[in-house]
């Protein structure tokens, strides 16, 4: 059988992951300021329009100094700074992940197989470097040669060691880890300055992000509502001239900034940023914000079976001898056929002969002699050659047919799926005899002794994970290699929706492609380089950092932990990410009604006195209701930083359950919200002299 590792559990802690803290808005002020620069404030439409109207402000209250025209263009630049300053704290988070990434880099001597010791910054593609106990991994790559214990504390903060090695789906090692025992040769994979660790830094930092396509969407929006909205103000000019006074040009840039959607506008870039910083938290790596957006849109989820639906260590928990067969038999030929065998399954089945029926745990000096036959998935059998016996334990179909009619098939089959219904896996016990001419056929020495079942536990608590999948309407599919009826029995005690049985790379990526021709979002979880075409054909693919190179690139997210069960934490933190835009953006667009009654009626009172009947807040002058709702508009950008860069609550739930959660507490709130604040406000601005 192929060697399945046994990975320690991991509570993943997070890299460098920092919360927020109200000192981060000092600490991130420079960085704000910084941003005022014009060429910075261009890329946001919104807050663009802000600015220009803070200079155009400025300008007037240089020209006509007033208390009301300086204390607008005080606040209005203050609006700019607080878009700024969520956006540097966002960063500034970053920041200090990828000052903690930076202290894991050490300045590495790499040695390389010919002997020749260079940096390993000096190291390129292809260089094979040997690395041995207590030598730190100079660079990303593959083990080629060897099997060794690798210390990964440095990058995933867990520091329980784990086993790396070569030819198989674990082995790969990241530059920086540290090989605690034995001697391993690692093949670079990766440029200097293009590691695993590098490209976190850059990403936290926020150098490599780019807008996601629903935030480049939502920004047209944003765009399109603030023309709207200037076209709305320079009307206003006019007709105030004709209806009996021309408004100031000071109250004019207050309205347009109030009415705007500025409180989004600023925030957009933070809420971007804070879904890249809590994936980072999970130890995840995303190659850009676009793969966070899809894992929150995604509809359908590919899981493993094996470590991610199951425990994934497969026991030996029962014999079953055949009608005329001792069980000690059974358990003396199942304990010969899994005493070279080094798998977990292996091993748990000579552990099983040895408490429960009484046999030596280790192999004599002969059985050792013995030669071993591995697992190979075109025999699907392993076991041993000793005496002129071959004794052999695999699947039920690949022992009948090697065995040819003179065994009890029917009754072979019967135990098989009756252990298969449970969700256990039957491994049939037999031995031939060698021939002369090399077979196995001799009716006197072949023979069938029974099976050995091996139980694979599904994890606790599974089932009600995929229940709050099923009610924000994403689909689980399980994947296999189990044949269909074991495959049925573990779905069936999981509650997953659908499985794929006995699956293959090419069954893999058919399935993904007919879930994205029905325009389903599909995620999937890999290590293996046969996993490479369907992790490069899903919307999110998310490859395990203990995987292969080529599966490592085929994916657009990277695990650090390498734990399959994070898909589901990585499409929570994507839904999250959308529902936190969402919600920011309803409130955003709500709390520009509050506003209108307080600024509109202001401006229009002297003209039309019946205007003071929407005057509901009772402010107390036209100054200081527009001043209120200018200050109201900057303030409530530094309220929302915590939530932006927190992220809304999110409870698994159905998208119109949780769009009628949002209209009611985001969109209601945002009507509300701003009645209170700005008659706060007011109740401190009347006090200014020269306002109210």
């Amino acid at each position: 059988m192929t060697a399945v590792l046994e990975r320690p559990q991991t509570t993943g802690r997070p890299v460098g992951a920092g919360t927020f803290r109200p000192a981060l808005l000092l600490e991130s002020l420079p960085t704000a300021l910084r941003k005022l620069d014009p060429r910075h404030q261009v890329r946001n439409p919104v807050m663009f329009v802000v600015w220009v109207g803070s200079v155009v402000v400025t300008v007037a209250a240089i020209v006509d100094p007033s208390v009301f025209a300086w204390s607008i263009a005080v606040w209005l630049w203050f609006t700019v700074l607080f878009a700024n300053l969520a956006e540097a704290v966002a960063e500034g988070r970053g920041r200090a992940q990828a000052d903690a990434l930076r202290a894991t880099r050490t300045d590495t001597v790499a040695r390389l197989e010919d002997g020749r010791e260079v940096a390993a910054t000096e190291l390129t593609l292809g260089d094979r470097v040997v690395v041995e106990a207590g030598q730190t991994i100079p660079g990303d790559g593959e083990i080629v040669e060897g099997i060794a214990t690798v210390d990964e504390s440095a990058i995933t903060g867990e520091s329980a060691p784990v086993v790396r090695e070569s030819g198989g789906d674990l082995s790969s090692v990241t530059g920086g880890t540290t090989v605690l025992s034995d001697r391993i040769v690692v093949r670079i994979t990766a440029r200097p300055g293009d590691s695993f660790v590098d490209r976190m830094i850059a990403l936290v930092e926020g150098a490599q992000r780019q807008k996601t396509p629903n935030e480049i969407a939502l920004t047209i929006l944003l765009s399109a509502l603030t023309i709207v909205f200037l076209l709305a103000v320079v009307t206003l000019q006019p007709m105030a001239t004709y209806s009996g006074g021309p408004q100031s040009l000071v109250v004019l840039v207050a309205l347009l900034v109030c009415l705007i959607p500025t409180t989004i506008g600023a925030l957009l870039s933070a809420i971007g940023i804070a879904g890249m910083d809590r994936l980072v938290q999970r130890n995840v790596l995303a190659t850009s914000g676009r793969a966070v957006e899809a894992a929150g849109d995604v509809s359908t989820l590919l899981l493993d079976k094996t470590g991610t639906i199951t425990y994934g260590n497969r026991r030996a928990t029962s014999l079953h001898p055949l009608p005329g067969v001792e069980v000690a038999e059974l358990a003396a030929a199942a304990r010969l056929a899994s005493l070279a065998d080094t798998t977990p399954e292996g091993r748990s089945i000579v552990e099983l002969c040895a408490s429960a029926h009484g046999l030596a745990p280790e192999a004599t000096a002969a059985e050792a002699a013995a030669a071993f036959v591995p697992f190979s998935a075109t025999t699907r059998m392993s076991g041993v050659d000793v005496d002129g016996r071959e004794v052999r334990k695999g699947a039920t179909s690949a022992v009948i047919a090697w065995l040819g009619d003179d065994t009890d098939r029917a009754r072979l089959e019967a135990i098989s799926t009756e252990i298969a219904e449970r969700g256990g896996t039957p491994l049939v016990v037999a031995s031939g005899h060698v021939s002369d001419l090399g077979r196995h056929d001799d009716p006197d020495h072949s023979r069938a002794y029974g099976i050995v079942e091996l139980s694979d536990v599904v994890k606790p608590g599974i089932a009600e994970r995929f229940g709050e999948l099923r009610a924000m309407g994403i689909r689980t599919v399980m994947i296999t290699g189990d044949n269909p009826v074991t495959a049925r029995a573990i779905a069936a005690a999981s509650g997953v929706d659908d499985v794929l049985a006995e699956a293959t790379p090419e069954d893999k990526l058919a399935l993904i492609r007919r879930e994205q021709a029905g325009g389903r979002m599909v995620a999937m979880t890999g290590d293996g380089t046969n996993d490479a075409p369907a992790l490069a054909q899903a919307d999110v693919g998310v490859a395990m950092s203990s995987g292969t190179a080529a599966a490592k690139e085929a994916g657009n997210m990277v695990d650090l932990d390498s734990d399959p069960t994070k898909l589901i934490g990585v499409v929570e933190v994507g839904k999250q990410m959308l529902i936190t835009r969402g919600a920011l953006t309803t409130f955003s667009l709500a709390n520009d009604l509050a506003k209108y009654f307080a600024i509109l009626p202001a401006m229009f009172l002297a003209i039309f006195p019946q205007l003071g009947a929407l005057n509901v807040m009772r402010l107390a002058t036209p100054e200081s209701a527009i001043l209120s709702a200018v200050v109201f508009n900057a303030l409530v950008i530094v309220v929302l930083i915590p939530l932006a860069l927190r992220g809304v609550r999110f409870r698994p739930s159905s998208s119109d359950r949780l769009l009628r959660r949002n209209l009611l507490v985001y969109g209601l709130g945002g009507v509300a919200v701003p009645f209170l604040g700005i008659f706060l406000i007011d109740l401190v601005v009347r006090l200014v002299p020269g306002i109210g």
